[in-house]
Formats: C-alpha cells, structure tokens, sequence
C-alpha cells in the first residue's frame, strides 16, 4: 500500500512541476511575445488577429505582473454566464468579453512548446489543460458537445457540455 501510495505522489509531484519545454530547432514560435502588445491592464492585444485577451484563466487574478490563484473550472453553460456576470461587474473595463471560438483560442497555442502549449510570457501560470470554447460540434446528435482545446497533450476534443474545463476570455478589439 505505501509503496503504491509513494508511487501515485511521486508520479503527481513530477507532473505538477514539469517545466515548459519549446523546440525552436526546426520552426520559429507559432505565437512569438512580439506579437501582443501588453495592455498594462491583465490583458493583451494580438496585433495578428485584434483580438484582445484576458492574460488570466477565468478565476484567476493579474498581480504583480503574473497570474495568481487557481483557474476555475466551469461547465459550457456556466463559462458563458460567467463570462456575462463578469460583464455585467463592468471589473474588467470592458462589457463585451466572451468564451472564444474555436479558430480563436487555436491562434494562442503555441505549437512549439508543451506543458503547456502557450507562450507563458504572454499568458503565466496556464494550466496544461482543456480550454472551454463556443464552437459546438455540428450535427444534432451532437447538441450536447462543444469543443475544447487542451493546452497539454490532447489537443482540441470534443466534449460534453456538462464536464468543467478551464476558460480564458476574449474580446473584439478595436
């Protein structure tokens, strides 16, 4: 029994101090630093696309120049109205911010790194984990599902509306 306990610690432990790898040998960063500019305020501005991103996963805060906390994690229906009730707070200086599409949150991985696959200058403290977005997946017997995109090893899945993933928000910008 201790043997397997010490065993199951060991393997958590090690996975949840891995450190981020990047190979940059054979291609450049997909979603380099230079690419967004730091709005000063938690959030930054893709200069590729113009969309503005939260810096934080959903539940967590920006101080000190870094993410602090835990993300929450948060059903399909529930990323949505809390991206609404965030909204509605007016906390974040925007009343527009929204769980990205698809196509969106795939512009912010990074393909050259793993554990996790986002540039972590940009986007500090990110899980290695799966991502909420509003993309559903087409066919009615698939009401039920929506895609997520995992910043670890899965890649985009899709999954049921009803499991909690972590959320980053987005917004249009200007």
């Amino acid at each position: 029994m201790r043997t397997t306990l010490f065993a199951v610690c060991l393997l958590w432990s090690c996975w949840a101090f891995a450190e981020q790898t990047c190979d940059t040998s054979v291609h450049p960063l997909s979603a380099p630093s230079e690419r967004f500019a730091d709005n000063g305020d938690g959030t930054v501005t893709d200069t590729e696309s113009r969309l503005m991103w939260m810096r934080c996963s959903l539940g967590q805060n920006w101080s000190g120049g870094t993410c602090t906390g835990a993300p929450g994690q948060y059903s399909w229906e529930e990323a949505g109205a809390a991206a609404e009730a965030l909204n509605q707070s007016g906390s974040q200086f925007f009343n527009d911010w929204r769980v990205p599409k698809l196509p969106e949150l795939a512009s912010i991985a990074e393909r050259e790194c793993q554990n996790p696959r986002i540039n972590l200058t940009i986007f500090p403290n990110t899980p290695p984990a799966r991502f909420w977005t509003t993309t559903l997946r087409p066919g009615g017997e698939f009401d039920a599902y929506a895609y997520a995109l995992d910043f670890g090893s899965q890649g985009v899945q899709h999954e049921s509306k009803a499991l909690s993933f972590n959320v980053r928000l987005v917004r249009t910008g200007q």
